[in-house]
């Protein structure tokens, strides 16, 4: 697909495809959608064999339901990522309860908080990786290079009420990390799942 044939009208021309069962189409997708579904499952799960497999869990409950999705609540890749999560939550709740049964220790209690805990990381690292590339430049400098709004602005080239803007606003987006029904999160991303 050409770059100029973005979303919405990419996520309804793919969702059409998958839905005649084109094998091209899911080739697409994965390839364009991978990364993100196994980055999300493994920051939730913990495990790279687990993330493998919800990765395709994933494409497979795409290949076989395309028409699960509607292009008219939002777009493809908010879809699939609150896919991830839903799967890779459901995954996490079914191996951590199974280790409490096995131990003996732990509570429902724990697993509720362990489980709150990985959404909020994989809805935080969704909000980063959807950001507009200006904000996320911004916010990186800030984190990892430590760098203040004066040496943001000198870094991306800006003026430094331009780099407090772009700071406070994605600052403000990844807040919403701890939000059940932020406006970062993809629909269906709210709370545990």
């Amino acid at each position: 697909m050409a770059k100029k044939d973005a979303p919405p009208r990419w996520d309804r021309k793919m969702q059409q495809r998958l839905a005649r069962g084109e094998a091209a189409a899911l080739g697409e997708l994965y390839d364009r959608f991978a990364s993100l579904v196994h980055g999300l499952a493994h920051r939730v799960l913990g495990d790279e064999r687990a993330a493998d497999r919800i990765t395709r869990d994933v494409f497979a409950h795409v290949w076989e339901h395309p028409e699960a999705y509607d292009p008219k609540q939002g777009p493809l890749r908010s879809w699939v990522a609150g896919l991830t999560h839903r799967l890779a939550v459901q995954r996490l709740r079914a191996t951590e309860t199974a280790a409490l049964t096995r131990a003996g220790e732990g509570s429902a209690e724990e697993l509720e908080r362990r489980v709150r805990h990985a959404s909020v990381a994989a809805r935080a690292d969704y909000i980063v990786q959807s950001m507009p590339t200006p904000l996320r430049a911004a916010l990186e400098l800030a984190y990892f290079q430590r760098r203040d709004y004066r040496q943001a602005a000198a870094d991306l080239s800006i003026t430094e009420d331009e780099a407090r803007r772009r700071l406070r606003l994605g600052l403000q987006l990844l807040s919403t990390a701890h939000d059940t029904g932020a406006p970062g999160a993809p629909p269906g991303y709210g709370g545990a799942a």
